[in-house]
């Protein structure tokens, strides 16, 4: 791959900055805690595990909704709407173009931060993924008032279980997250750009009508 002359475009509000170190640093002690709270390892004792895996999952939840207004609100959520433009040149790149050195077939502009496969995962994430693991944590947490709530017919083996299931789908999302994060032009490019709003796309790059559209 030829090296191409690059130029800076502001891309990450900083409440969105702001949002994704959050979610990072709740997420890896959600399951820190988590971890230790099933007897994985020991660090903080069974009793202080918990109650900071509690008191971090309801922070979560609190802010997951405010995110969720906020997207509404700046019609962000737009950048989550999926499209199957480019979506199997995007897959074909990923498992096997980017080892050859080719070009990634989507730059990212203000009107399309993410390309066609990151749409569909974070949507995933976003809509499916994260309020499943919210529900089943907070139901878990609420266990006592199940009975207050009309919600005695739940087995709190069952929601335990399914929480562990989302758990470690969180988990391998982070795996594979981090991962990605190297495949910009450089090793850090993506992850610098999460911390400065700035991220880096070839000069002579355009904006394709499709992504245009979804603005």
């Amino acid at each position: 791959m030829h090296q191409k002359s690059m130029k800076k475009i502001y891309l990450y509000s900083k409440f969105e900055r702001f949002w994704h170190w959050f979610q990072a640093v709740t997420i890896i002690l959600l399951l820190l805690t988590g971890f230790e709270i099933h007897g994985s390892f020991e660090l903080l004792g069974f009793m202080g595990a918990v109650d900071l895996h509690n008191t971090v999952g309801l922070l979560w939840l609190g802010m997951f909704f405010f995110f969720v207004f906020w997207m509404f609100v700046t019609h962000e959520y737009k950048q989550y709407i999926p499209t199957t433009k480019k979506l199997f040149e995007v897959v074909r790149y990923y498992s096997s173009g980017i080892f050859k050195g080719e070009d990634h077939p989507v730059h990212k502009s203000l009107s399309a931060k993410h390309n066609p496969m990151q749409r569909l995962t974070y949507l995933g994430l976003t809509a499916i993924l994260l309020p499943f693991q919210m529900v089943t944590g907070f139901l878990y947490w609420g266990y006592n008032n199940w009975a207050d709530w009309g919600l005695s017919f739940l087995s709190l083996r069952v929601v335990a279980v399914l929480h562990l299931i989302g758990g470690f789908a969180l988990l391998i999302f982070l795996i594979i997250h981090v991962y990605m994060t190297t495949t910009g032009h450089s090793v850090t490019a993506h992850v610098a750009a999460m911390f400065s709003g700035w991220e880096e796309v070839p000069e002579d790059f355009e904006v394709e009508e499709w992504e245009k559209k979804s603005s």
